[in-house]
């Protein structure tokens, strides 16, 4: 959910400027470093200063704050990937229904339900939104 929130500024003219924008594609890249950095700590055998030097040459940020959370990653393995999972898998839903649906679809109501069960497997998840969809109709 925090990671498609992320991703909702411009869609609903949250951004006064266009530096905010940019804020916040800085914050996508940052985010897609961190899909590369925790699965190739995890399966890549990526070590941990190989990971540091990664993310310092592919982002502006210091050593200290890439060495946080390169250490965050390697305590939580596949948290990165979880959020980018999720984030792509509620898109993709929305964008379903949004199909399915038509002029009945609502932005609010779709976030109510995704949001009412709390954290749950995606194939659960995509059932129960799948049941939403249904009743909408």
């Amino acid at each position: 959910w925090a990671l498609y929130c992320e991703s909702l500024g411009k869609e609903l003219g949250l951004y006064q400027d266009p530096y905010q924008h940019m804020g916040a594609l800085g914050d996508e890249m940052h985010r897609a470093i961190r899909l590369v950095v925790d699965v190739a700590i995890h399966t890549k055998n990526m070590s941990r200063e190989e990971a540091i030097k990664y993310l310092t040459d592919n982002e502006a940020i210091s050593t200290e704050g890439a060495t946080a959370e390169i250490e965050r990653y390697m305590g939580i393995p596949g948290q990165a990937l979880g959020y980018k999972t999720g984030a792509m898998k509620i898109r993709e839903l929305r964008a379903k229904y949004m199909g399915e649906l038509g002029a009945k679809f609502k932005l609010a109501s779709f976030h109510t339900e995704v949001l009412k069960d709390g954290s749950l497997p995606l194939s659960v998840f995509e059932s129960k939104m799948d049941v939403w969809a249904e009743r909408q109709k």
